[in-house]
């Protein structure tokens, strides 16, 4: 199950759904496709919809699939690959996070500054794990990131072992335009030409400065992670948990979770 905030979907703060359709919009794994252009890609998150999120997600004025964010609901593969940062939980903490989540009011409250998305996960792991992530003042100039998130996750694994810190790889359903690294806030200014020649050249100073602090804090890349990542392949992505054969060998394990610690 895939837990997330969303924004402006059915009014919603945050929305529950099963991983396969949220990772490719359909609810058997034998259905998803080997290739799926942006055209299939829309008819399946549609088929979806109308099969299993009309209650959210009605038609649109003429019949057709409405516009907006709820295709983040479905089909996240088609967009991106994918790191996922796991780590253990019991069956205790996780019956109250449901209790806490369902006891409150849940309107949607999105706010990109302060209550984005990836507040909301340093929110639920922090329930787990109280001081496992943080915001990055420097790096980020204090709005949380997903590369924030997973970067917070290794630190804290590297000084706690017994969470059990495994790192997986989900690759991108071929067909739709390749993803793109993911940035941070400081770290998209410096690794682009279009905002740092200009500042560069009218303000040194200030370009010196956000260069240095990318240097110190907003440094972290998840491919090196990723290359001792388990490759979860699609038609095993639902059962990697309970049964580890399932896992690729296209990529090596992690076997000894404490080399977090030597990094």
């Amino acid at each position: 199950m895939v837990i997330s905030r969303y924004h402006r979907v059915a009014g919603y703060d945050w929305i529950a759904i099963p991983l396969v359709p949220y990772l490719y919009s359909v609810s058997r794994l034998d259905d998803v496709p080997s290739f799926a252009d942006e055209k299939a890609v829309a008819r399946i998150r549609d088929e979806y919809r109308r099969s299993h999120l009309q209650a959210l997600i009605p038609d649109g004025p003429d019949g057709s699939a409405p516009r907006g964010d709820w295709i983040q609901l479905v089909g996240a593969a088609y967009d991106r690959k994918m790191y996922v940062f796991e780590v253990e939980s019991t069956r205790e903490q996780d019956q109250e996070l449901i209790r806490e989540l369902n006891s409150q009011a849940n309107h949607e409250q999105f706010n990109l500054f302060f209550r984005n998305c990836s507040d909301f996960a340093r929110k639920i792991f922090t329930t787990y794990y109280p001081g496992i992530m943080h915001r990055s003042f420097v790096a980020d100039a204090g709005i949380t990131t997903p590369k924030q998130i997973a970067k917070s996750m290794v630190k804290y694994a590297k000084h706690h072992p017994e969470v059990g810190l495994d790192v997986y790889y989900i690759s991108q359903v071929p067909g739709t335009p390749s993803s793109k690294p993911v940035h941070g806030v400081l770290e998209s200014i410096v690794r682009s030409k279009k905002y740092l020649v200009p500042l560069a050249f009218f303000h040194p100073a200030i370009a010196g400065g956000l260069a240095a602090g990318y240097l110190a804090e907003g440094r972290f890349n998840p491919e090196r992670y990723a290359k001792q990542a388990f490759y979860i392949p699609p038609d095993k992505v639902a059962r990697h948990r309970s049964d580890p054969r399932v896992l690729s060998d296209n990529r090596a394990p992690i076997t000894n979770r404490r080399s977090f610690s030597d990094r």
